[in-house]
């Protein structure tokens, strides 16, 4: 009787902990004032990116993980809670976080890894699966993480030969097909998530360089590359502020658990913390007018995780 009251009090409290390590990863400790969407989907909830008029959201849901494919792009109402699904096919279709959504063209750029490999995809935002219109087809080289210029007229995308996931080159494209594929980075560098400044005139991006993520800017056609993140640790998923003069990316470093939320000057100089908990932060999007962050977040190591969540902080 005892040995069987022994292994009952060990299996409640091997369930004990399992309940406390599911709540702890799912509601993380927040210092800040973020507050957590109420998005009902399982899997993992990534890459926001704000409408221009800022009512709704663009996000990729991973259905069986983090970055674990396949994924599908949702509409989010931030008014009325309201989901639209916008494309769900079974392939693996992501946006970018920043400028994806195109107040001139009405439309949402994407990749998608459908036959015969990833390549760069828009659809309207009043469409549905199978609006897609197919803006980039290479034979030895994949397409993803593309971003719309102001006006429409052009995207930038990450460049790779087909099956390799290093050596990342940043790409210029007319959304019509009408020029060439404009490489803007050197063939040897590892760069990555390029977005547009709200002007037009700038490109951000990332680039590895021993074994560390910095966040660097350069012209539209490439010439003055200039790194901005002149500090320790890894800085990735960076955007403009509306204004154009700061960059706001996700960063961590030895004396960082886990990456929050910064945001620093175009010309470089000393970060600033916006969010703070003790979970993982990363892929932020900043509303057109400035006032909001949302961004994804998981209380543990997100590739351990059943899947991030996205949350709002007013600034």
């Amino acid at each position: 009787m005892f040995k069987k009251f022994i292994i009952i009090f060990f299996a409640l409290l091997i369930n004990l902990q399992k309940c406390k390590t599911d709540e702890e990863e799912s509601i993380p400790t927040r210092k800040d004032n973020a507050i957590l969407l109420n998005i009902d989907l399982p899997g993992s909830i990534q890459n926001p990116a704000f409408s221009p008029d800022e009512k709704k959201i663009i996000f990729t849901n991973f259905i069986s993980g983090y970055n674990l494919p396949p994924s599908d792009l949702y509409i989010f109402d931030l008014e009325t809670e309201s989901l639209k699904t916008l494309v769900s096919d079974g392939n693996s279709n992501v946006n970018l976080p920043g400028t994806s959504w195109n107040s001139t063209l009405k439309s949402i750029v994407f990749s998608s890894d459908r036959d015969p490999h990833d390549e760069i995809f828009s659809i309207a935002e009043s469409g549905t699966t199978g609006d897609e219109i197919r803006i980039t087809s290479r034979k030895d080289l994949m397409a993803y993480e593309p971003s719309f210029s102001p006006d429409g007229k052009w995207i930038v995308f990450e460049s790779h030969r087909v099956d390799k996931e290093q050596d990342g080159i940043i790409i210029r494209y007319k959304t019509d097909g009408s020029s060439n594929y404009i490489n803007l980075t050197p063939p040897d560098r590892n760069c990555r998530q390029p977005n547009w400044s709200p002007k037009g005139d700038k490109i951000l991006y990332q680039s590895k360089e021993k074994d560390e993520w910095n966040i660097w800017v350069m012209n539209i056609d490439g010439s003055q590359r200039r790194k901005i993140t002149n500090f320790k640790g890894n800085k990735t998923d960076a955007v403009f502020t509306p204004d154009g003069q700061s960059v706001i990316f996700s960063y961590e470093n030895e004396d960082i658990k886990q990456a929050d939320i910064y945001k620093v000057s175009v010309s470089g100089g000393t970060p600033v913390q916006l969010t703070n908990s003790d979970a993982y932060e990363g892929a932020p999007a900043i509303s057109p007018d400035g006032t909001k962050l949302i961004f994804e977040s998981s209380s543990i190591d997100p590739d351990k995780s059943k899947g991030t969540r996205l949350y709002l902080l007013n600034l």
